[in-house]
């Protein structure tokens, strides 16, 4: 039964689709509440969705990575309050880049920087999302947190536009990365087109469509296959240990995963102190 089903489900997210939407209509075809993913895409974005069905969410943290790739799309001459091309329109006017300068300046980035948040996002400050300060015209100090652009690559260029690829760190959003690139150039420009292709393990030609799952061409995937972390298969005395949530003794590596003898998953314990406790119970 689909109720039951516990496992990941990679997601190719259509534009238009919030994150959440897409989690309503899993909720609906598996008929559990129980549905989570672990890395918001905007409407405008399509790609690698990585979604957690029932027991599974409960390693939403664990999945969260700290590594996702994108290719994004920048159209020249636009400039918008939301930073992508489904903003308001605050300035237009033709402009042009040089592709040497533009390489150049997209190099200058393959580094770790502090980024300023964009206005139009869920980041709180004072308790308020910043969405709100900016749908309510509010004065706001925007914060700046660190990341790091580990790989840039141009992919297209035209009179226009341009395509690149970046593989970035957890937290990195691509409009303010585009924002600082123009900034740099000194020309305006938005981000018009944005795909996830990749979110640590997990790889977009991997992933599914919601018509897909739908019709039923999908398959599952179990932690213990996509997950970096020792397996041990335990007898029934530890495995009845570890579904009471026991701390445990013994020689095993600092994080593991349990299986028992047919290798369902058990339980990710942690080492403490000496001692092995549970992370998430499965």
């Amino acid at each position: 039964m689909r109720l039951k089903s516990n496992g990941l489900l990679i997601i190719n997210k259509e534009k238009g689709y919030t994150s959440r939407d897409v989690v309503n209509v899993i909720s609906k075809l598996f008929e559990t509440k129980k549905v989570g993913h672990t890395g918001t895409l905007d409407p405008l974005a399509t790609g690698v969705l990585v979604i957690c069905l029932n027991k599974y969410t409960k390693l939403n943290k664990i999945l969260t990575c700290d590594e996702k790739e994108y290719i994004a799309e920048v159209t020249l001459g636009i400039k918008t309050d939301t930073l992508d091309i489904k903003g308001n329109i605050l300035e237009k006017k033709e402009v042009f880049v040089f592709k040497d300068a533009l390489l150049k300046t997209l190099k200058k980035y393959e580094t770790t920087y502090l980024q300023e948040v964009p206005i139009y996002s869920a980041v709180k400050v004072n308790g308020k999302r910043l969405y709100e300060y900016a749908r309510n015209a509010e004065e706001v100090i925007l914060p700046k947190k660190e990341v790091t652009i580990k790989k840039i690559e141009l992919l297209t260029f035209e009179k226009n536009k341009f395509t690149f690829k970046c593989l970035v760190s957890k937290g990195t959003y691509i409009r303010s990365l585009i924002r600082d690139i123009l900034n740099d150039l000194n020309v305006i420009g938005t981000m018009s087109n944005l795909t996830r292709v990749r979110q640590g393990v997990f790889d977009i030609n991997e992933a599914y469509s919601l018509d897909d799952v739908k019709n039923g061409n999908y398959d599952l995937l179990k932690i213990k296959d996509v997950l970096d972390i020792s397996k041990v298969k335990v007898d029934n005395n530890l495995k009845f240990k570890i579904l009471n949530g026991a701390c445990l003794n013994g020689d095993f590596p600092d994080r593991v995963l349990f299986l028992d003898e047919d290798e369902e998953e058990l339980a990710i314990y942690k080492k403490e102190n000496g001692l092995y406790k549970v992370e998430v119970m499965l």
